[in-house]
């Protein structure tokens, strides 16, 4: 009998990391692994998913439907979230308990504040896609900020008592990992993989890439300005930065710098592997991330890496000098020098891009499937062992 496993994500038709992640694991748990897969949303009914799905993998939607309290008043969204969350605990409940999975992973979104209650058999397990700093931090213009500080230290601490009660507790980095000092459930297991293509960047193109959200935590507005500084030396490369969300802030940047021949904002494309290996500098300028996919997309591409030291991620999966540079988190002139040095190094740059492709097969999907697999073994047998003592 397959082992069956429920993934709680509020939708699959956005192209985040998260969506890409657990779509990556959930397609190579099934087709792979042997694994029986369900995938339970609660938003975008109707919305084919972003990312293409294994066809043995079943997705059911609530039809919660969180996205209509968007731009609402402070009271009417906080009165219609407690409205949704009781009956997203109903439905989750009704549907746990009619599939009866062997485990329930949730990915740290609404349902973490209920889902140890729901007495379905399954052990559930958490895993996020953030890092502690930057995850439940309440913030809003409207409300004075020691109201703010009151309710985010309410938040994380409801959090950490949901987090406890878990089977386990799944972070993408180890740096992460030190900062949950109140938890001892707790491992670390990286992101995959999206793609290793036979193809591979030659890194001879007179082009940069940057890939992620237009949103303040990417930080596109530090690498604009340092572009500023690269395109004033060399005017004839070109930045071109895939992505979507605050767009016109960008593009009113962008214009206000005179970049408008050297910095393209592009959109999302499902080919951007392509897109990686028609460049050859690729970087992070986020001022945080949850573990930092995009650079090794970029390395599986043959194409050395430049990103800040934000926490968390980029020093666990770039060898500084090796396979890509390190520079201080925030230090645009940094950031600047760092690209003009790749540039300006051709042979540099190319053997950069060779270490890179070498040093980023640990990430490849196979390797961190069998992480995945030992754990739920782990959990499933001390589960086994427990009811045989009982």
């Amino acid at each position: 009998m397959k082992t069956k496993i429920v993934y709680c994500i509020p939708s699959l038709y956005s192209p985040g990391g998260m969506e890409r992640v657990v779509s990556l694991k959930a397609n190579y748990l099934a087709d792979n692994l042997n694994y029986d897969i369900t995938i339970i949303i609660t938003d975008g009914k109707d919305k084919k998913p972003f990312y293409d799905l294994s066809s043995s993998i079943k997705v059911i939607n609530l039809d919660i439907n969180y996205n209509e309290l968007y731009g609402k008043s402070l009271p009417k969204k906080a009165f219609g979230y407690f409205q949704k969350q009781y009956l997203y605990k109903k439905k989750l409940k009704k549907t746990l308990c009619k599939i009866r999975p062997d485990i329930t992973i949730s990915t740290l979104r609404r349902e973490i504040n209920f889902i140890n209650s729901i007495d379905d058999g399954s052990i559930k397990v958490g895993e996020i896609h953030f890092n502690k700093a930057n995850y439940r931090d309440f913030k809003n213009e409207k409300v004075f900020s020691f109201i703010q500080k009151i309710v985010t230290h309410f938040w994380m601490g409801k959090l950490i008592k949901e987090l406890k009660q878990l089977g386990k507790f799944v972070v993408l980095s180890h740096e992460d990992k030190q900062k949950w000092t109140e938890l001892d459930n707790i491992t670390v297991i990286h992101n995959p993989l999206s793609f290793f293509p036979e193809k591979k960047s030659s890194c001879t193109s007179q082009q940069v890439i940057a890939v992620g959200r237009y949103m303040p935590e990417k930080g596109f507005d530090l690498l604009i300005n340092a572009w500023n500084i690269v395109n004033k030396k060399h005017p004839e490369w070109k930045l071109r930065i895939f992505g979507d969300g605050m767009r016109k802030e960008l593009e009113s940047q962008v214009k206000s710098l005179s970049l408008s021949n050297s910095c393209i904002l592009e959109y999302p494309t499902t080919n951007i592997s392509d897109k990686y290996i028609e460049s050859s500098i690729f970087v992070l300028s986020s001022r945080h991330e949850g573990f930092g996919m995009v650079i090794t997309e970029a390395m599986a591409c043959g194409v050395p890496p430049i990103a800040f030291t934000c926490p968390c991620g980029p020093r666990e999966i770039i060898k500084d000098g090796t396979d890509g540079l390190l520079v201080e988190n925030g230090n645009i002139m940094d950031l600047a020098n760092k690209i003009c040095y790749l540039i300006e190094n051709d042979e540099i740059r190319k053997n950069m891009g060779k270490s890179a492709r070498i040093n980023v097969e640990r990430f490849k999907i196979e390797n961190i499937a069998m992480q995945w697999k030992e754990l739920f073994d782990t959990l499933l047998k001390t589960k086994n062992e427990a009811n045989i003592n009982y």
